[in-house]
């Protein structure tokens, strides 16, 4: 540790070569510990309980220290491609006319709210040579209406076969035997909107003629359930940040990145060379990139905020996102195109595809298993390994202080301990029953759109959650108070045994305690995403102009930093990049004043544009303990 608090400070995170040696020594870390369980911590293999029980468990942590260990190896590489975007931006401002490319949109029963928002900063991308075409599976009048009011293109069909994939495939069939057909596609989901330059950036890209899709990341201008309920958005990012902003890097520099839906490009010819988007898989994404992989064409990532999205805003929207993407993951591995097949996927994709099924398929189970583990001990006296205080100094510690170090040094501190394990407890029921259904099941299972923008200005308790995570607190409580007072106790043995057990169920009840919090759903009033913003904006208040500073923007209102005035109750605010915007004083005091706007169609686009498809993007995310200790105490005390 002290190596690490005088070294890794000084060392890159993105040198491959650093990372290799630092991600290495984990990997031979995390096999000693496992020699040692082996040999030292649990008794000879024998046909009774016994022997049985901790020999299952170490089994399991076998299985998951082979997907930690791939991990860890992706984690020992990474690239960036924004340099390579720029660098080819000459080439694609030096072709006489740029490749033709349709915004496609899916849609299925979003609000117009929503909607809006998306078709607007489409039709604000800075390119020369694209349409926007918005799928409705919806078959809305007034969609097709909002469509043409706003110069998108409108397409629907007469059912909704293979949901999103079906939807997307009807569309390529109309747009490509159309006079003027497009050379790429862009989709986007209904609640992303890009930024102005997501195709100057992801244009480039496809230089190389054996690039068939090109992935960007996804950003959420909204708090998932994690950050809304344990009050830390603030100190926390979204959880899907470790993901998109050091995993996909990773796969991406072996050459396995994949698909993830929502802003990517694509190119058409590899598309209908593979006839489409696959509709064996509610994850039609990830099974596009096989399928193109098959065909010789390449997938990669360009890490930049291009698109801002809406994140699961409740717990039953969390769930089932993570359900379904759990559920389309079995139904590939079952397919023609699991980590064992014989097609034609490179060797990292086949690892890839492998690390990915031990983490749907073992690593919930290997959650719960460690939930209940120190009730069994408590209650029955059973162990999972027979070690003593300074082997485990000397064998654990090691390895799980390094992997802590590391992940904290490559993520800038994206991977805490209890936080990274409340947010695998609480899909953890549902996920375990979707990766059994999908294995043994995987035809016949319906799309399940995760739905957004719904009311959240009341408080939802999640009962069905909660107790069955409180269920195995109170157990966890009740066993460690048996195990410790009563004498007669068949955990009653070496104080060693003991002392792990109480630090293990401590350390679950903390797990469980904050995944309770987050199913208590904090109302959230706002229906509109408000900015953070501190730019100067014009006021006139009747004969009086003065100028001040905006401290926050939204679509519906924002707040001034300056006295309210005191006659007026309706003033005329003039903002860079919008113009003149009519608004209704709805409180104020003597440092600021709130505003309402009475707002026209162009204003409220241009402010959608400004907000959503401009400057404002969430900057890299960079998590403190000392802070988020503090937000997640006040939390626990409110």
């Amino acid at each position: 540790m002290a190596a690490a608090g005088l070294l890794l400070p000084q060392l890159d995170p993105h040198n491959n070569r650093t990372r290799f040696v630092i991600f290495g020594l984990c990997i031979l870390l995390s096999w000693r510990y496992l020699g040692w369980r082996f040999a030292v911590t649990i008794p000879p293999f024998a046909p009774t309980l016994d022997s049985l029980y901790p020999w299952t468990f170490a089994v399991l942590e076998t299985v998951m220290t082979v997907g930690a260990t791939i991990s860890l190896l992706t984690l020992s590489r990474t690239i960036d491609r924004s340099g390579e975007a720029t660098r080819y931006r000459v080439w694609l401002d030096g072709l006489p006319q740029p490749p033709r490319v349709d915004v496609l949109i899916a849609t299925y029963n979003e609000d117009p709210s929503i909607l809006t928002r998306t078709i607007v900063g489409a039709l604000g991308i800075d390119y020369r040579n694209f349409r926007v075409w918005v799928l409705d599976d919806g078959r809305r009048p007034w969609l097709r209406e909002l469509c043409r009011a706003k110069g998108a293109g409108y397409l629907t069909r007469p059912d909704n076969r293979h949901a999103k994939a079906g939807n997307i495939n009807h569309a390529l069939g109309i747009l490509c035997s159309a006079a003027n057909p497009p050379e790429f596609i862009a989709v986007f989901d209904a609640d992303f909107v890009p930024q102005r330059n997501f195709l100057l950036r992801t244009m480039p890209l496809f230089h190389d003629e054996r690039v068939g899709l090109v992935q960007t990341p996804q950003h959420f201008f909204n708090n998932d359930p994690i950050q809304a309920n344990l009050l830390i958005a603030n100190v926390w990012p979204n959880e899907q940040c470790f993901f998109f902003d050091h995993v996909l890097p990773s796969k991406d520099a072996w050459g396995a990145a994949f698909c993830c839906g929502t802003s990517s490009v694509i190119r058409v010819q590899a598309l209908r060379q593979v006839g489409g988007f696959a509709t064996t898989s509610v994850t039609e994404d990830f099974l596009v990139t096989l399928n193109l992989a098959c065909a010789g064409w390449r997938t990669i990532y360009l890490n930049e905020p291009l698109s801002t999205g809406l994140a699961p805003e409740g717990i039953k929207e969390y769930l089932t996102q993570r359900g379904r993407w759990c559920l389309g993951f079995m139904q590939i591995v079952r397919s023609p195109f699991g980590p064992f097949c014989r097609g034609r996927l490179s060797l990292a994709l086949r690892i890839g595809l492998f690390d990915t099924f031990i983490y749907w398929v073992f690593s919930f189970f290997f959650r719960f298993i460690c939930l209940i583990i120190p009730i069994i001990y408590w209650f029955t006296g059973l162990k999972v390994a027979s070690a003593s205080l300074d082997q485990i100094a000397r064998y654990f510690m090691p390895y799980y202080l390094s992997v802590i170090i590391a992940f904290g040094w490559a993520t800038s501190g994206l991977m805490k301990p209890i936080l990274t394990d409340v947010s695998n407890l609480l899909p953890m029921f549902e996920l375990m029953k979707a990766s059994v259904i999908g294995l043994t099941r995987p035809r016949g299972h319906p799309f399940k759109v995760t739905a957004k923008g719904g009311r959240r200005d009341r408080l939802i308790i999640a009962w069905p959650m909660i107790l069955r995570f409180g269920s195995i607190a109170a157990l966890t409580v009740l066993g460690m108070l048996y195990g410790t007072f009563v004498d007669f106790a068949p955990s009653h043995d070496r104080f060693d045994a003991k002392l792990i057990n109480i630090v293990w169920s401590i350390y679950n009840t903390v797990v469980i305690v904050l995944a309770i919090s987050v199913c208590i759903e904090l109302p959230r009033y706002r229906r509109e995403e408000r900015f953070a913003i501190s730019e100067m904006v014009q006021v006139c208040a009747g004969d009086h102009l003065f100028g001040a500073r905006l401290s926050d923007l939204s679509v519906s209102g924002a707040r001034i930093e300056a006295p309210r005035p005191r006659r007026e109750t309706e003033v005329t605010l003039t903002v860079h990049q919008v113009g003149d915007i009519q608004a209704r004083i709805v409180r104020g005091s003597e440092q600021m004043f709130a505003v309402e706007f009475m707002i026209t169609d162009p204003a409220r686009d241009a402010l959608i544009r400004k907000l959503f498809s401009g400057e404002f993007r969430a900057p890299r995310a960079t998590v403190r303990a000392g802070p988020l200790a503090l937000a997640l105490l006040a939390r626990a005390l409110r």
